[in-house]
């Protein structure tokens, strides 16, 4: 999209040229402050160019909830959730994961993020009457090895977790087989798992839900200083991917990160204040 479109001064226009930003897209890969050291804008340019720019590419229409309400009345199938297994927390997540749209389960260590994370990953696989998706699981590590141990155990207990389901469904039920691991230690394995190998199984219909586990590992691991550019947009180039994919399969996308207490990277990930789930679908 031409920057000559945006309605701003033309003094912030030249700047924005001569710092080589050729597109709406491109400015908006950038944080506020980075902006600033590019162009020489002030903050208050910088702040209009933002909210000008975003403005721009979202467009102009306005939702209501009693619209948003009446969506899901006329097109049900854009608003089915997969379940959790757990009533409790189907009725906090209305329903479940939104298969359209990105989940982000922030807690502390130890606080049984992946402990959920994989009992999604057998919830996937059951029938549609009973919350599932019919589907498997990717499920993508960045940190530590896959807990296989943890996995059969869940597995062996599914019977008694899922009183709602008839015994003989959970028995012909192949849950290991239908879980597919990868492990992505830094930023570049990670976006390649995404933009290849996912959408083969999505595509497939061999997989509905794609888990990562966790999130900010490989931002972490790349560079213990303040968001760079380079890293700000690979961060944003990876959350594009994924809401794509959730968007194209109509498949739940769970993003596990740390919460207080533990390191994180600085970002769209991070700004969390208490261990929560989060969704975001637009």
């Amino acid at each position: 999209m031409d920057l000559d479109q945006l309605d701003l001064n033309p003094r912030i226009i030249a700047a924005i040229k001569k710092a080589k930003l050729k597109s709406i897209k491109e400015v908006l890969h950038f944080s506020g402050p980075d902006l600033q050291r590019l162009t020489g804008l002030s903050s208050p340019d910088v702040q209009d160019l933002l909210s000008i720019a975003s403005s721009h590419v979202r467009g102009r229409s306005v939702f209501t909830a009693l619209d948003l309400h009446r969506l899901e009345d006329r097109f049900p199938a854009q608003h089915q959730r997969l379940s959790l297994g757990c009533p409790v927390l189907d009725r906090l997540l209305r329903g479940g994961l939104p298969l359209d749209g990105i989940t982000e389960l922030a807690g502390r260590s130890s606080a049984g993020k992946t402990q959920l994370a994989l009992q999604l990953c057998l919830a996937v696989q059951f029938p549609r009457q009973h919350g599932g998706l019919e589907a498997g699981a990717v499920y993508i590590c960045t940190e530590d090895a896959f807990p296989s141990k943890r996995l059969q155990q869940l597995i062996a207990q599914q019977q008694s977790l899922r009183t709602d389901v008839p015994g003989q469904v959970v028995r012909k039920i192949k849950f290991g087989n239908h879980i597919f691991i990868e492990h992505a230690a830094n930023v570049d394995t990670l976006l390649a798992c995404v933009s290849k190998k996912v959408p083969v199984l999505l595509s497939r219909g061999m997989a509905r839900l794609l888990v990562i586990d966790s999130v900010a590992a490989p931002f972490r691991c790349e560079s213990d200083g303040p968001v760079s550019a380079p890293r700000a947009r690979r961060l944003q180039a990876l959350g594009a991917a994924l809401r794509q994919l959730s968007a194209t399969y109509q498949s739940p996308v769970l993003c596990i990160n740390q919460g207080p207490g533990g390191a994180a990277v600085s970002g769209p990930w991070d700004r969390l204040v208490q261990p929560a789930v989060h969704e975001a679908d637009g």
